[in-house]
Order: structure tokens, then sequence, then C-alpha cells
């Protein structure tokens, strides 16, 4: 079963037909929202707003850990993740549709493993590629069906938030490999990756990140708006073009 995590600007999927909702506690309390259960084309998924129903959890008070567990335990084994991103390299600007093969962590505080030695015993995983290159391939050749342009590389660098970013912190970014930067790709990555769950994201460029592009001198927040909901229709037909072809 699929797992879609919706993310800023994709709090639903309309084209999902709603089976029921459910509720799931975990050991390490609850998920963002109820778990939607629904079907495209046939095909059973689960959908979690990951800033929950009415988007009101803030990037580092997201329970991330309560987030992929329910997942796993719904029997969801693929998950595609939906982020908002700045955009740092000078092809990944405001609009376009990005699928990052490298992530950068730089968030601190939060419940970032199962493995914490508390709940489960202490283990390490391999995280040298954090992302499944079987659903990122499938993203492709669904994006590529659907004639949506995507950049098929990026390396995303995880923040605190859920401030934006400093220009001199983005020219850091930048110096560290990092074309990306956004707020929620970790620890869900890493997560999803400690219960052997198949998982890529999908990230939108909203905005120039700070100092690049017309954010030189600020970011205009009240337009990241305007360009989410223009791209999230080609991600939605991305997703829906995933789930509904013969592409598992």
């Amino acid at each position: 079963m699929i797992g879609i995590i919706g993310g800023s600007g994709l709090s639903s999927v309309e084209e999902i037909e709603v089976l029921n909702k459910k509720t799931i506690n975990t050991p390490y309390g609850k998920p963002s929202a109820e778990l939607i259960v629904g079907v495209v084309d046939k095909k059973k998924i689960i959908f979690l707003p990951r800033h929950g129903g009415m988007h009101t959890i803030a990037p580092h008070l997201i329970n991330y850990r309560a987030n992929i567990w329910a997942l796993q335990e719904m029997g969801v084994d693929k998950i595609v993740a939906v982020t908002a991103v700045g955009g740092i390299s000078a092809e990944l600007g405001p609009g376009v549709i990005a699928i990052p093969h490298q992530v950068i962590d730089y968030t601190s505080g939060r419940e970032n493993s199962f493995y914490d030695g508390v709940l489960n015993e202490l283990k390490h995983i391999d995280f040298t590629e954090p992302y499944s290159e079987l659903v990122r391939n499938q993203l492709f050749r669904a994006a590529k069906q659907c004639k949506v342009p995507v950049v098929e590389r990026g390396v995303y660098a995880a923040t605190q938030g859920p401030r934006l970013e400093t220009a001199s912190e983005i020219t850091r970014l930048e110096s560290d490999g990092a074309t990306l930067v956004g707020m929620t790709g970790m620890p869900e990555a890493a997560l999803a990756r400690e219960l052997n769950l198949k998982y890529a994201t999908i990230s939108v460029v909203a905005n120039w990140a700070a100092g690049k592009g017309n954010s030189k001198k600020g970011i205009e927040v009240g337009s990241i708006d305007r360009v989410l909901t223009l791209a999230m229709k080609k991600v939605r037909e991305i997703l829906i073009k995933f789930l509904s072809e013969d592409l598992l």
C-alpha cells in the first residue's frame, strides 16, 4: 500500500475516493491528523497531512515518529512525501518541481529515531542513499507520462524553522552542496528507512531562498501561496498518474 504525506499546499487530494478516516494511537503519541483511507483507480492509499488537517502544526513540532509509525501500522510500504521548499540553485526557481536524491540535516531537538535505546534497542541504519531509487524512478516515469517537467536531482537541506533562513545561512547551505531548502524533510526520511519503508519526496519550489533571485533583499511571503497553488496542480497530476498507472 502507498502512503502520501501532504505538506504545505497539499492538505488534501480531491481525486481520492475517501473510504474512511482512521484515528491511530502509536507508542509515540498521535500522528498529525486522522489517516485518510481512500482509493485512486482501484488502488488503496493512505493520505496524511503532515501539518494537520488545518495546517496548524509547525515543522519543529510535528510528531514525525507517530506519523511514520501510523502509516506502517496501516500497511503502507511505500511513501511519497510532498514538501514545499526554497530554491538555491539557479535552475530551481519558483514553481519548479524537483525529486531530491540527497539530504543534509540541519535540524535540532527533534525526536529523530525509533532506535533511541529507550522504547527500542539502540541500532544504526545505513543512510548513504536516503531516498528510494525505485520510488524516485516511478515518479520520474509518472511525470514524463503527464508531460510535467521535473528536476531529477536535488540536495535537500532540512532546517529547523518555522522562520525562513538568513541570506548568510543560505550561502552556507549552498557551500555545503545544498540546492533546495525546506523544514520537514528530516527526520521523516530517516524514520521511514528505519522501518524499511520505501520513501521519496516531491519538492515544490515555492520561492527563491534568501539572497537568491528576487529574494535578494527579502522574501515576499505572500507570493508563496500563489506559487504553491499553481504548482500543486502539477504535483497532483504526477501523484494520480503514479497511483493509477501500472508503475508499481
